[in-house]
């Protein structure tokens, strides 16, 4: 195993060798998910392994971080941890990809199956993050309280020039 994680990987070369992938990878090389963090410090685990059954070739682990997400109620800063179960069968085809076990989800490669290593991190983070963060118990702000109608200051004027008319 190596001690730094790749920056691109052949998926599919990784299956056939059976290899096992495990390290750190900073948040802020995470493009995607730095966009939707307040503070990008920090890094995320990756523990993967790319194997092979049959003619099947599938990544699985687990992705893990701590990331710091806006509250949209308070618009405080919130800690959501992500514990993500990776469970990923490479296709190279959509017709492929209805053939996966529900289990499964695809990974699909194009005619080059070389990609970047934190396109698969930050596709695990991005489906970990709720599309409303908000604190467990954050309330959401109350209406504002309808406040008893002001008379108008001209409304008797009015009373009194409908009785002047009708007595006319």
């Amino acid at each position: 195993m190596p001690d730094r994680l790749p920056d691109v990987i052949d998926p599919l070369a990784l299956a056939e060798k059976r290899r096992h992938l495990r390290g750190e990878m900073a948040l802020g090389q995470l493009d995607r998910v730095v966009k939707l963090l307040v503070d990008a410090q920090g890094s995320a685990r990756v523990d993967l392994m790319f194997s092979k059954t049959g003619r099947q070739a599938s990544v699985t682990g687990r992705v893990e971080a701590e990331l710091v997400l806006q509250c949209q109620c308070c618009l405080g800063a919130m800690s959501w941890p992500v514990r993500s179960v990776v469970n990923l069968g490479i296709v190279s085809s959509v017709d492929q990809a209805l053939m996966l076990p529900e289990s499964m989800e695809p990974l699909l490669l194009d005619a080059e199956s070389e990609m970047p290593l934190a396109d698969i991190v930050q596709d695990e983070l991005l489906l970990a993050i709720p599309a409303v963060p908000r604190h467990a118990d954050c309330q959401l702000p109350r209406p504002l309280e309808a406040k008893p109608e002001k008379p108008h200051p001209f409304a008797g004027l009015a009373e009194l020039k409908s009785k002047l008319s009708s007595q006319e």
